[in-house]
């Protein structure tokens, strides 16, 4: 048996949360609402309507390209993707081609691993097909509520060969884009949708192979991981058996745990693209792209790098940088900690440890509650220092004991400071308070 590489390039589409749509006025937050009631002429694609283009929309893509490193186009357009499909209204997608708004990028792993950023494009979404019986006949309804909301696609080098990596990189991309604020990337619902192409080469080979599979809108990381597994599995055998894997795009049917074929995988040249004639090319000033640049806040690595200076253990900062509501609530409650002299790491703690952020909406409250707890604490230290001091006043002979070398005897002085508690007292401390108080003076 021959041993195979995995080689896995990967496409993430985002929809953006923008109030409106890409190149129309509709609302462009399609989920939940009655189907094709956030539509207009331009959305719909019919006859004399023409579109304009969001900037929002625009800066958004720009921001992302920042984030992960790439070059951002002086000059870039819009084209014409041609392919036939119900939810495609116009018969053709306006995307962009040969002339994207951000190339070149790269992120690198935990472990140092280097991915390439190939581009990131911007253009709109796509309708949605719903498939469901009426009157006992099946059928496929479509919702063009989706169609022409702005929609972001990053696409990767075929750097990937370990299906963990995936997970890696596509998770924390999900976070970035949180972080910037340019889309919730709610897999659920279909915010962030993503697909794999994938062919195995020979351990001895250096080059791509000659053919690759497309998984087709994958919206769960799980679910993603199984269909590589189950890809690799199929195509391995096929080329154990000397076939050539076809050039195709499938789905994964995660009911089965398979993948299964949709359609022949098209090349450029099937699109048919061309220059879109009903919108301006778009020249951006490098000014500008400054000006986005410093909207940029602190991202996931950044984040957990600034945690750990403030004393955080390694793992404390990587969940807080993880969660971005979490890490938001956590910079404040420090923030408010700084005039009570309550410790990041305390705060951290009780957070990670107890959830007290859940028991408590606003940091404000924690940190209410973590002055209480250490006036409680000083409270009780101070009541625990003064009857350690009342029994060693009362108890000389055991005193000097101890200090001649009888050490056992500082359980009866134990027992002797609970008694004056009523049990209350924390064994530790008043061990440790009693040792420091029976050392020779002087």
């Amino acid at each position: 048996m021959k041993k195979y590489i995995p080689v896995i390039g990967l496409e993430v589409h985002i929809e953006l949360s923008t109030k409106s749509k890409m190149f129309c006025g509709c609302p462009a937050d399609p989920f939940g609402k009655p189907p094709n009631s956030q539509v207009c002429p331009v959305c719909l694609g019919l006859p004399g309507a023409l579109p304009y283009t969001n900037s929002a929309a625009i800066e958004s893509c720009i921001k992302l390209g920042l984030a992960l490193g790439c070059s951002i186009a002086e000059f870039s357009k819009f084209d014409r993707k041609h392919y036939f499909y119900p939810d495609l209204p116009k018969a053709f997608q306006i995307s962009q081609y040969d002339l994207p708004l951000c190339i070149g990028g790269e992120w690198v792993s935990d472990s140092g691993k280097k991915i390439g950023i190939t581009r990131i494009h911007q253009e709109e979404d796509t309708g949605k097909l719903i498939h469901t019986t009426i009157k006992g006949k099946e059928v496929s309804l479509v919702d063009f509520n989706r169609s022409g909301v702005p929609l972001v696609e990053m696409v990767t080098e075929p750097d990937f060969s370990d299906i963990e990596l995936v997970d890696e990189f596509l998770r924390e991309i999900q976070l970035i884009v949180r972080y910037l604020g340019i889309s919730t990337a709610d897999m659920e619902k279909g915010s962030m949708r993503l697909e794999a192409n994938i062919s195995l080469r020979e351990e001895s080979e250096t080059k791509l192979p000659d053919y690759k599979v497309e998984l087709k809108n994958i919206n769960s990381f799980k679910f993603l991981q199984k269909a590589l597994y189950r890809e690799i599995a199929r195509q391995e055998e096929l080329l154990d058996q000397g076939e050539i894997p076809m050039q195709e795009t499938r789905g994964y049917d995660e009911n089965e745990d398979k993948t299964f074929s949709q359609r022949s995988k098209e090349e450029a040249k099937d699109y048919r693209y061309f220059p879109e004639p009903d919108l301006p090319p778009l020249t951006i000033e490098k000014h500008n792209v400054e000006a986005i640049r410093k909207t940029i806040p602190s991202l996931p690595r950044q984040k957990q790098r600034e945690y750990i200076t403030l004393g955080l253990p390694d793992d404390y900062a990587k969940i807080l940088a993880q969660d971005l509501g979490r890490s938001s609530y956590f910079e404040e409650a420090v923030s408010l900690g700084l005039k009570h002299n309550i410790s990041a790491k305390l705060i951290a703690g009780v957070m990670l440890n107890q959830n007290l952020d859940e028991k408590y909406a606003e940091p404000a409250g924690l940190m209410k509650a973590l002055v209480e707890m250490q006036k409680k604490e000083y409270a009780s230290g101070e009541k625990t220092l003064e009857a350690v001091k009342k029994v060693i006043n009362a108890n000389e002979k055991a005193v000097n004991d101890y200090r001649a070398g009888k050490t056992a005897v500082i359980g009866f002085l134990i027992g002797q400071v609970q008694k004056e508690l009523k049990g209350t007292g924390e064994p530790k401390h008043v061990q440790e308070l009693l040792r420091q108080e029976l050392l020779p003076r002087g």
